[in-house]
Order: structure tokens, then sequence, then C-alpha cells
């Protein structure tokens, strides 16, 4: 079946491996290290990992001639179990690689061990963990050896056949562990029978419950015409688990399928862990009239290798065809006798054939290459994909399945196939086939298909093959309308689900549709709904809140709106569109999105309040603008004009009023108390002619005489109240009452007498704010005076009052004006004693001193030809040089500054004639002629004498300043003691 090169190559590994010790009976490879028996009784073991070659005589103290009937090695290669056959009997014996001399199993002696099962998932090269050994009087043992022991750990008795005795031919063993509990798999076969025993324990457990229950057993007796075949069970081992088996019977080849593990959940276990059994035939692998059966066996991962006379002939497992046949150099003697057997290295991956003196390997050359084709011509499509090893070959298998699907009518399942194909057939090739046969479902499911196949960077060929699809859903989605109504429900059924799909479909391939072709092609196949739905997907939200607007559906809409990715100006420009539609929701919308300008939004509410609207009716604009000035404190003019004008057309003017009256700006720095503009408030209140609305509003404006002239049109009390709100302006609140006070006289119409009373009355509301005087201008001419008697002469009784009062405050004003008079001359005679030693303290030079500059004693009395100086009730006494030195020293800048400027003024004065009387001013002239020096004078007096510099705020302020001021920090530091140089210092001892 395969092209190529073979399969299976053969070479000659050892040509005289015997090294003379007789001729090969039997062999066996593990790990790179073969065991071969010899007819003299010699094991041989080649470590060809190492190279390295020794013998072992097991015919030591034997009589007569001894043979190896059998050898087995572990797949470490470190665990040997031989059996020799002479005419004393069979003994068997175990060495390890590590020994020298081998170990016979005394329990054993006379048995003929004839197969041995491994622990492959547990031994070590230190232990065998549990072995199992079959005898030719059908028994079975178990036996454990550790190296270290240097002998057997015991050797049970396990199982024996009663029903049918036969020898045991060959064994296997596979475990599998689930937590701390390990099961244990077993296959055994007789020339008839292959056994199977599973169960959890240790071994002898696990054969213990096989004492009083039956043993599952597969039977194969099959004719028997070769007495050298060995009835073979091969297990092939991938990843150190057995994944398949086979059985050399005399029936034929029984394999199958290795399934461990799989039975954990269950206690008692399922003995029947083989799935896909079969049964090879002979009659397959013999050709003409040749009756020769298969002597000995070697399973591969795909391939039997079959020892067949002298031949070994490879068969696939799969198509149970016979694909090469193995030709081996063999010596002249050796070929009498021809091949013997075969055996395998499962560690090393290597298979080996023996006659009487040579060993010959047999190597596996990449034999899962063309395993693909043989699945494929089996039609094992899933097995066929997974050995394949190139595009190409998936391809082939695609095609194959695609064409049977297409054979068999299955439209829809062949394009799934025919969409994987990339490469032996075009695009445009399997479009046809389909359009040929006029199935647009199967190319829709092509196209599909294929869109998943392609890579992300076929952007273009994505884009046509999607567009395509598109117009084939829209395209299946009409066909459906337009079908008959006979099987109107499971045609409404088909619909649904397609367009389902079509629109799970955009919703996939929305980044890679064209969004101007699809929208056309939506439209043009008049699949609104669709059409919606890809706007929708693609972010164009002005198409889906125009379309549900159209069907009416506002509250759909607004849900669009409401998206966080949608732009806010769409807000505004459906908003008029929507507050029509559904005034409420709109609202309720409104009010819950955020970072929405209420002034945007100023057009569609005047729309909504254009239109007439039930007694009883929320107002949903009102409702709106109320929530964002008092909620949102809005603070926008026209948010509070529309809602101020919404307000005037009100029958009640009782929340109009209230409005006006709350103070919004109330409390913010440097903000109005209110927002909306009073001139366009006044306009719209007298056009809707709410009254009192324009009173506050003119009493806002300061337009107080206004507001009292439209206040008693409306209520007399109103403007009463209008002109108590005037309280800095005595002038214009007596105005605003005469205004009332002249209404309520003229608007009077009771009896004349009566009309006098109410005015009386009216002048005690005033608080004495207005006089009788004030009102009787009112009054008609021809009024009788006697109706006033008691108001005027209460008015005149208070003008009296006052006239009293008025002479009382002169008398104590001209009481006060000579007690200032008296303080005056007391204070020109004012006078301090100096002792004459007393000093200056600043200078602390004496007082009285006789040097001093004329220029700074301009302004100064004069005494002698002393300097100036000042004297403070405290005692202390400055020169007036010295105190304006220490003054601008101890005070701030500014203060310092604007001393020295006055002192400079004083300086720069020129000799004004002074009158001067002994060095003093006469009271008068002090008072009555103060020239400009005297005014400087004074105001350098203030600056520097107003206080004791020290006893007055001057000196409390110093205590915060360092005692060390930062000019003087350079006079501080030479005062600083210096450490001197102890080194230099001599010391002087005193005596004592």
């Amino acid at each position: 079946m395969e092209a190529g090169r073979q399969v299976f190559s053969v070479d000659l590994l050892e040509r005289y491996a015997a090294k003379g010790r007789g001729v090969i009976t039997c062999m066996a490879a593990g790990n790179d290290v073969i065991l071969l028996g010899t007819s003299k009784g010699w094991i041989i073991r080649h470590d060809f990992g190492v190279g390295d070659s020794y013998d072992i005589d097991l015919s030591v103290g034997r009589p007569g001639e001894q043979s190896i009937h059998r050898v087995f090695v572990d797949p470490g290669g470190s665990h040997c179990i031989a059996t020799v056959v002479g005419s004393g009997g069979a003994d068997t014996f175990y060495t390890h690689a590590k020994w020298t001399k081998p170990r016979i199993l005394s329990k054993l002696k006379g048995l003929v061990v004839n197969a041995v099962a491994w622990n492959r998932q547990q031994i070590t090269e230190a232990s065998t963990r549990e072995v199992i050994l079959g005898t030719d009087n059908g028994q079975l043992h178990e036996i454990v050896v550790d190296e270290k022991d240097k002998k057997e750990k015991h050797i049970n008795l396990l199982y024996e056949l009663k029903e049918l005795p036969e020898e045991f031919t060959s064994l296997q063993m596979e475990t599998a562990t689930s937590g701390n509990r390990t099961r244990y798999y077993v296959m055994a076969v007789t020339p008839t029978r292959l056994y199977s025993f599973t169960g959890i324990g240790t071994l002898e457990s696990v054969f213990s419950s096989y004492v009083d229950s039956p043993v599952r057993f597969m039977e194969l007796p099959g004719e028997i015409l070769n007495r050298q075949v060995l009835f073979e069970l091969h297990f092939f081992i991938k990843q150190r688990r057995a994944v398949h088996f086979a059985w050399l019977s005399g029936a034929g080849i029984y394999h199958g399928g290795l399934y461990f593990g799989a039975q954990q959940s269950s206690t008692d276990g399922d003995e029947n862990f083989v799935e896909n059994k079969g049964l090879l035939d002979y009659s397959k692998l013999i050709e003409g009239a040749e009756a020769v059966k298969p002597s000995s066996m070697v399973v591969s991962e795909f391939h039997f290798l079959l020892l067949i006379g002298n031949k070994v002939k490879v068969v696939n497992r799969i198509s149970e065809q016979i694909i090469e046949e193995l030709q081996f150099d063999q010596t002249t003697e050796s070929m009498s006798r021809g091949i013997i057997g075969l055996c395998s290295d499962a560690s090393a991956g290597l298979f080996y054939a023996y006659d009487q003196n040579s060993i010959f390997q047999v190597s596996v050359n990449d034999e899962g290459r063309d395993m693909w084709k043989v699945y494929l011509d089996l039609k094992e499509y899933a097995a066929a994909l997974a050995n394949c090893r190139d595009p190409l070959q998936r391809d082939q298998v695609y095609l194959a399945q695609a064409e049977a699907a297409f054979s068999a009518r299955d439209f829809l399942r062949a394009a799934s196939f025919y969409a994987k194909i990339n490469h032996i057939l075009s695009f445009e090739e399997i479009t046809l086939k389909f359009i040929g046969i006029n199935e647009p479902d199967a190319l829709r499911t092509f196209l599909l298909r294929k869109l998943d196949n392609l890579a992300k960077d076929d952007k273009c060929q994505i884009t046509m093959i999607s567009t395509w699809t598109t117009e084939l859903y829209l395209d299946k989605i009409n066909r459906l309308l337009l079908e008959d109504d006979t099987a109107l429900e499971n045609r409404s059924s088909e619909y649904h689900s397609i367009i389902k799909e079509f629109r799970a479909f955009l919703s996939d391939c929305k980044d890679v549709l064209d969004e101007a072709t699809t929208m056309k092609l939506l439209e043009s196949y008049g699949r609104v709904d669709e059409l919606v739905y890809f706007a929708s997907l693609k972010k164009q939200y002005e198409i889906v809140v125009h379309h549900y607007i159209q069907q009416g559906e506002a509250k759909k809409a607004l849900e669009v709106l409401q998206k966080p990715d949608v732009p806010i100006d769409l807000q505004y420009k459906f908003a008029p569109d929507l507050i029509m539609l559904d005034a409420y929701e709109t609202v309720e919308s409104w009010m819950t999105t955020k970072n929405l300008n209420p002034k945007k939004l100023i057009p569609a509410m005047m729309r909504y309040s254009s239109e007439p609207h039930a007694r009883n009716e929320t107002h949903e604009v009102i409702k709106y603008l109320e929530f964002c000035v008092h909620h949102l404190q809005n603070e926008d003019p026209g948010v509070h004009n529309l809602l101020l004008s919404l307000y005037a057309k009100q029958e009640d003017d009782g929340t109009l009023l209230r409005f006006l009256q709350c103070k919004f700006g109330k409390g913010r720095s440097n903000g109005p108390e209110f927002f909306y503009d009073p001139k366009y408030a006044l306009r719209l209140c007298l056009k809707e002619k709410r009254m009192r609305a324009c009173v506050h509003i003119y009493s806002m404006m300061s337009m107080h005489e206004e507001a009292v002239g439209l206040a008693l049109q409306v209520d007399p009390e109103l403007a009463k109240a209008e002109a108590d709100k005037v309280e800095d302006d005595e002038d214009l609140r007596k105005k605003l009452w005469l205004m009332v006070a002249k209404h309520v006289v003229e608007q009077e119409k009771g009896t004349k007498r009566e009309n006098i009373r109410k005015a009386i009355a009216f002048l005690k509301e005033t608080d004495g704010l207005l006089k009788i005087e004030d009102i009787l201008p009112f009054f008609p001419d021809f009024a009788l005076i006697d109706d006033f008697k008691e108001a005027i002469c209460s008015s005149l009784e208070d003008y009296n009052k006052q006239i009293e009062q008025l002479k009382q405050e002169m008398n104590d004003a001209t009481h006060g004006a000579d007690n200032i008079r008296n303080d005056i001359s007391a204070l020109a005679q004012r006078y301090a004693v100096i002792d004459r030693d007393e000093d200056c303290g600043v200078c602390q030079k004496k007082i009285l001193t006789a040097g001093w500059d004329h220029r700074m004693a301009r302004g100064y009395t004069l005494v002698g030809a002393m300097a100036p100086f000042y004297v403070f009730p405290c005692g202390h006494a400055f020169h007036a040089q010295c105190l304006i030195a220490h003054v601008t020293r101890c005070t701030n800048q500014t203060q310092a500054e604007y001393i020295l400027d006055l002192q400079k003024q004083l300086t720069l004065l020129g000799g004004e004639s002074r009158k001067e009387s002994n060095g003093a001013l006469t009271e008068e002239d002090s008072i009555t002629s103060m020239t400009p020096t005297d005014k400087i004078r004074s105001q350098l007096d203030d600056a520097i004498a107003s206080e004791c510099p020290f006893c007055g705020d001057l000196m409390i302020r110093e205590i915060s300043l360092p005692f060390v001021l930062p000019e003087e920090e350079h006079e501080a530091a030479s005062w600083e003691i210096k450490p001197h140089n102890i080194g230099n210092q001599k010391s002087i001892s005193l005596a004592v």
C-alpha cells in the first residue's frame, strides 16, 4: 500500500551471537539489552547501550544436556528470568544485571515457565515488584524479587486452570492507579483461549475473586498445523501505556484497542477493557496453496510483523493487507532451520529476528506516513485526518468527505467539507458546483464555513464573501415569505430561525461588512428591522432612533439614546419629536441623563408648551424645568425665563409668586439672587395680567413708586406692605405712604365724618410717619375743621414736645462748647518739671543740653539754646532727634518711611516768620493761625509721641524680636569663645 521507501528495513546486528555456546534457542530484548538462550544452557547478554557483553552458564551442576527453554527481560533491561530444560527436569532462574551469579527459584522446580508479565508501571531497577509467571501446566504464579536481598521475597500460586487445563503460552499485565488504589489488568493466552482478569487490590486478592466466579475468556481453537507456533500475546506500548494488543491464535490474529482505567468508578470492575476487536484471518495472508501459518509475531503502532516459514511479512493492522516482505542475510548453516523467532524492544522501539547463530535488527522508518491514505480508503475520515501530515493530505480527506456527501445529496454537509479545502479546489469551482444544482442554502453554508476558515489578513476576500452571504440570507428570507401558506406553521418556524441566524451573522461580521453596501442591500430587500439592527451594530444611532420615532416607539428610541456611546447631540436633535410623542417618558429620560444641557432643549419644550393641554394634566416641561432649577441648580437665564413664562400662563398665580420670591442665588458670593430677566418677567406678567407678580417685580427692581401705584389697583393692603419695605430712605417711604393715604382718602365712599375717622385710623398705621397736616390736602376744601379737631390738637401737642426737646438739645450743646473752651485753655497752661540732671532715654545724655541742630527745631517750642525734647507723663524724656531715630528703628518699614518723610519736609521748609511770645504761642494764635510747619510738626508728634516708646505698644511688640538682630550677628560672632590648640599647651605640675 505504501509507496516510496520501505517502512521496515533489516540490518544484521550480530553474526555469531551465540559465541560458540551452542545454537540460539530463544531471545528477549529491553532497553537496548538483548538476552539470548542457547542449546547448551547459556545466557548471553548483549548490552548495546554501553557496548558490553557477558555470558551466564545455567547448566552448572546439572547432569546431561541442558537447553534454555525461554528467556525473559523486563523493559528496563535489569531483571532476567530464564527456564532451563534438560534430562533432569526443568529449573527457573532469576538474575539481575548487576549480579554475576543467577539464583534458582526453587519453588518453581519442575515447572516449565512459558510466559512472564512484568509490571511496567511500577517496576524499578532495584525491585521487580509484582511479576506473573505462566507455566506449562496451566498455573499462574506471582513472584517479587529485590536486587539488594539477593533472593525472591515470595512466590505465590495465583490461579490454576481446571476446566480446560492447558499451558499458558503468553502473558501481559497493565496497572492503573487512582488515589491509593491500584487496578490490575491481566491477559493470558493458551493455545485455544485468551483469558482476562481485572480487579483492585493485590494480585492475590484479584485472582482469589475468580476462585468461585467464572473467568472471562475468548476461545479461538483453530487448526494447529505448525507445532512451532508460540501463540504469542503482544501489547503495543506508547508513552509507557499499552494502547492495543494482538494474539497470534490458531484461527487468526485477534486484535483490538485497550482502554485501561476507564472503569475506576466501578468497584467490581469491568473485565471487558478491550474495544474495536477484530480477527485477521490467515487466509488473507496465505498465497495459493500455502498452508503455513505464522509461527511468531511482533506488533508496531500500525503493523503486524509475522514470521511465516522463513519469511517475515509486514501486514497493515488497519487495512489487513501485506505491504512488505523482509529478507534476511543468513549463513549457509542457518538457512536450513531458517528464522526461529521475532521479539521486540518496546523501550527502544526496535524489533529483532534471530536464527541459530545471528541477530537481525528490524528498524521502523516512519510507519505512519501513509496511514491517512489507508484510513481514507476505509472511509474512516476522522482517523485519516488525525494522521495527515500536511494541508494537501487534509484537503484530499475533506474532498473525499465532500464528494461522498454530495453524492448522497447531503449538500449542506458537503458544503461544510468543501469549505475546508484550501489547495486542490478553487473557490470558484466549488461555488459554481452549488450554483449549477440551484442549492442556495448549501452555497450559503459553504460561504459561512469558508469565512470561519479564512485568515484575518484576507480582508478583501472576507468582505466580498460576507456581502454575498448577506444577499443569500436576504434571498432566503424573501423565498420563505413567498412560499405557499399551506405549511404556515413550519414556514413561520423556519422564518424566525433564519431571521435569528441572519442577525447573528450580522453581529459577527459587522466589522468586515461594508456599511454602505450592506445598508443598501437591506433597504432594497425591504428589511427595515434588520436595517435598524445593523445600524445599531454599526453605532449609526441616528438611523435607529429615527426608525423608532416613525414607528411611534418613543421608549425604545429613548433607550437607544441612553446608551453611553451615543452622542449627546442626538438627544437635542430628536427632543422635539420625542416630547411630542411621549412627554412623560421623554422627561423621565432627560432627568436620568447626565451632562444634558437644558438650554439646548428649550426649542423642544417650547414646542410642547405651545400645544393645548388638559386642565388637570401634569405639565411635563414644568416638571423638568423645576428639576433643573431646584435639583440641578441650573443658572441659565433661558431656563428660568421659560419656567417663569409657563407659570405665568397658569390660572393660579401662587406658583408664579413663589418662584419670583425664591432666591436661587442666595448665599453665593458675587452672584445675583435670581437668574431670570426681570424686565422680561415684568413684560410677561403685565401681558398675562399677573398684577401681584408685577408688584413683586417692581419692588425687586427698586421701583417702589410703580410697585405701590400698581398694588393700589390690586389690594391696598399689598400697597401698604410694599410701602413698608423701604427702610433706608425715610423721604421715599413717606412719599409711598402718602400715595397710599391719598388712595385711601379718595376711595372712601361713606359719610364725611366716617371718612375722616378712617383717615385718622390710617395715620396710626404709619407709626407716626404721617401727620394730619400731611393728609389734609387730600380732603376737599369744604370739609369742616371740627371734624379734625382731635387730630389737629394731637399734632400740635407733638410739635410742642419737639420744640421743647430741641431747646434742651441747644442748651446741652452750648454747655458742651463752654467745657471745650475751658479744656483748651487748660491745655495751653500744662507743663512738666525737668531735673537738670535728667538723661535722654536713648542717648543717655543730659536733656538740657545746649548743642542742637537749628534746622530740626522748626515747629518746636524753643527754650533758649537747648535742643528740642519730649517729656511723657510717665517721666521718660527724650531728645526729639533721639526719639525720631528710636521710633523709626523699632517700628515697621511703612511707618518709618512716613516719619522720615515728615522730618524731611520740616528740614526743607524755609525760615517762615513765627509768632512767638517768650518762646510760646498764645492760645488764640495756636488755634487760628496754624502754619504749614505747625501742621507737619503736629503730624510728626502724632507719629512719634502718641505714647511713650518705653511704656507703650512699641515696647510690647519688641518682646517677639530676637536679642541679636540680623545686622548684629557679626558683632555677636566676635564674642564667641573659640577653643585653643590643646597640643601647644604646656602642663605645669604643682608641688603639694
